[in-house]
């Protein structure tokens, strides 16, 4: 089953969103990692940002991480 941050990450990024930030940034250790937030912007300059906490703030890492 797939979590919903990542659900809804895909969801804006086939609208042609593109990610602008993750806080923490991606090169802290995973281990000091409790809350991910993501976010994205559109064309037309709209803003969304996705929240994950605890396993699904690792699981979400992880995605963008392979995203690059």
């Amino acid at each position: 089953m797939e979590f919903e941050s990542i659900s809804e990450l895909k969801k804006l990024l086939a609208q042609n969103y593109k990610i602008e930030k993750v806080e923490p940034r991606m090169f802290t250790s995973d281990a000091e990692v409790n809350i991910v937030m993501v976010t994205l912007v559109s064309t037309d300059g709209k803003t969304q940002t996705i929240k994950a906490y605890r396993e699904e703030s690792h699981a979400l890492r992880e995605f963008v991480r392979n995203l690059h």
